[in-house]
């Protein structure tokens, strides 16, 4: 059971009944745009009819860090239909996959993106400033781990983004999963060195105030809600917002269903109104 709960999103969007809707009339989709030389380093970008300074919604796939697609329904579907028609551009993106590139260096592609989508936001009608950055499952570590260390993403050129939503990520303590009994996708993606479960772990790279985060976690088991719960309180006590949302969804749930009428779909847009967004 705790194989089938952690495997890759991919998966369990197959073997999860999801609703999913068609791109709305009107939305432009500019596929494949390059922000680096490799091919998974590419973006989709999902413009409103007439985007004016227009806020910027930065999303990334899961896969247990070896697989996922930026293309995937439960990765684009309902977040296009509901977000891209308030005016607001949706940007899906690839990066390098294990085995070529370790879970450090996916992070710094993603800094990569967002430095190149900040670049060319003006030229969309976006403003690069206003950008939220979202991800799920392995994604949502690696957002993680960009908010939580936001050298990560200057180092890329990255400028500063608004805050990020985390998706069911349960990689938020590296060391504590190493160090206790855990599923082999892990060994694959973090090694046997402790050193770099530290460097790749959200909770311990996070040493001062971070950009706000709202972490969505699975109410079913303990598998995400308590790692993303620490992670709350070692942020609150550094001077950073993060509110933790359990949720009576499955994994793929949580991100094939955002985006639907009802009551999580509005929490999460509280919490972008509460960084200045206009819902």
């Amino acid at each position: 059971m705790t194989r089938f709960l952690l495997a890759p999103c991919a998966i369990l969007l197959l073997l999860t009944a999801c609703a999913v809707a068609e791109v709305p009339e009107g939305v432009r989709v500019e596929k494949d745009v390059a922000y680096g030389p490799n091919p998974a380093q590419r973006m989709d970008v999902y413009l409103p009819p007439r985007p004016d300074h227009a806020p910027i919604l930065f999303m990334v796939h899961g896969g247990g860090w070896r697989r996922g697609d930026k293309d995937n329904p439960g990765v684009v579907d309902n977040k296009v239909a509901h977000w891209v028609p308030q005016g607001v551009i949706f940007v899906s993106v690839n990066y390098r996959m294990m085995p070529e590139a370790e879970p450090l260096t996916q992070a710094e592609d993603l800094a990569r993106a967002l430095a190149e989508i900040q670049e060319l936001a003006p030229g969309w009608g976006g403003d690069p400033g206003n950008v939220i950055l979202m991800g799920h499952s392995a994604g949502a570590h690696l957002v993680a781990l960009i908010n939580a260390a936001p050298e990560i993403g200057t180092a890329q050129g990255a400028k500063p983004w608004k805050g990020a939503v985390l998706l069911d990520s349960g990689a938020m303590d590296v060391p504590a999963i190493m160090t206790a009994r855990h599923p082999a996708l892990y060994d694959k993606a973090f090694g046997d060195d402790p050193a770099a479960w530290q460097a790749a772990s959200p909770l311990h790279r996070l040493d001062g105030p971070m950009q706000p985060v709202l972490a969505v976690c699975r109410k079913r088991g303990d598998w995400s809600c308590p790692p993303n719960s620490a992670f709350a309180s070692k942020a609150k006590s550094l001077g950073s917002e993060v509110d933790v949302l359990p949720m009576e969804l499955s994994h793929g749930e949580i991100n094939s269903e955002l985006g639907l009428p009802g009551a999580y779909t509005e929490r999460v847009d509280a919490f972008m109104r509460g960084l200045g967004w206009k819902l």
